[in-house]
């Protein structure tokens, strides 16, 4: 079981606790600010599928920095996440934001209490989707999309950018086998689309509490020695399926 402040929980079928979001949720609000300040990644969903007045499930919600974007179009935003402790902040947020129209569920990517069928449009950022072993996720993507609906699912670059060399710099013994994950997602029947993105920080401060959560200590340091920029090249995939 992982533990929150308040004790302990049952752990969720599929439930992987992130270490960045979980540590620290205030630093990873930051982190969010500054990722794809364009906004490619949504430019290149809406042409692929609009959320205007459709029911967009977000998978993996965090502490709901999206539902905002989604909201604004959305007839029903419905957001998605294991960790309890991140849910909490996700439902203040909401009321915060007064965000009518979102509901929140606690479950994980394999189990999802919705009926067939019920979902337009699937979000789903650096959560749960990350190559093999997550067919059981795909199965409730399957179930719970309408035919037409469309999933996208957001993931790292790990061919080019300065953010992928530090992955492979950090963790050379890590097993980064990009041709077999983008395999998989296209033998499961989805379309990869790479975008050009970044970080983009205000100061320089964020920028080095930001790689120091991503990275181990040591690593860290050297890659914020040897980067003067506030802007780091951060590339990304839309993987996406439009369901039958």
């Amino acid at each position: 079981m992982d533990s929150s402040p308040g004790g302990t929980w049952p752990e969720l079928p599929g439930f992987m606790r992130s270490p960045n979001i979980a540590t620290d949720a205030d630093l990873y609000e930051i982190e969010n600010l500054a990722a794809d300040p364009d906004r490619a990644v949504e430019r290149a969903m809406q042409h692929i599928a609009s959320w205007e007045g459709k029911v967009v499930m977000d998978v993996g919600a965090g502490t709901g920095y999206h539902i905002d974007r989604f909201h604004a179009a959305a007839a029903q935003v419905i957001a998605v996440e294991p960790d309890p402790a991140l849910r909490l902040r996700m439902m203040q947020r909401i009321a915060d934001r007064k965000l009518e129209r979102t509901s929140v569920i606690g479950a994980s990517a394999v189990d999802i209490p919705l009926r067939d069928h019920s979902v337009d449009i699937v979000h789903s950022r650096f959560a749960y989707f990350f190559g093999p072993g997550c067919e059981p996720g795909i199965a409730e993507l399957e179930r719970v999309v309408k035919p037409g609906g469309t999933a996208f699912i957001i993931d790292n670059d790990l061919r080019s950018g300065t953010f992928a060399s530090w992955i492979h710099a950090a963790h050379p013994n890590y097993p980064h086998d990009p041709d077999g994950i983008e395999s998989f997602w296209t033998d499961h029947g989805f379309t990869i689309i790479r975008l050009g993105s970044c970080w983009r920080f205000d100061n320089r401060d964020d920028l080095e509490r930001v790689v120091h959560l991503e990275f181990p200590a040591d690593k860290a340091a050297r890659f914020v020695a040897d980067h003067p920029s506030n802007e780091i090249e951060y590339n990304l995939l839309l993987i996406h399926r439009t369901f039958g």
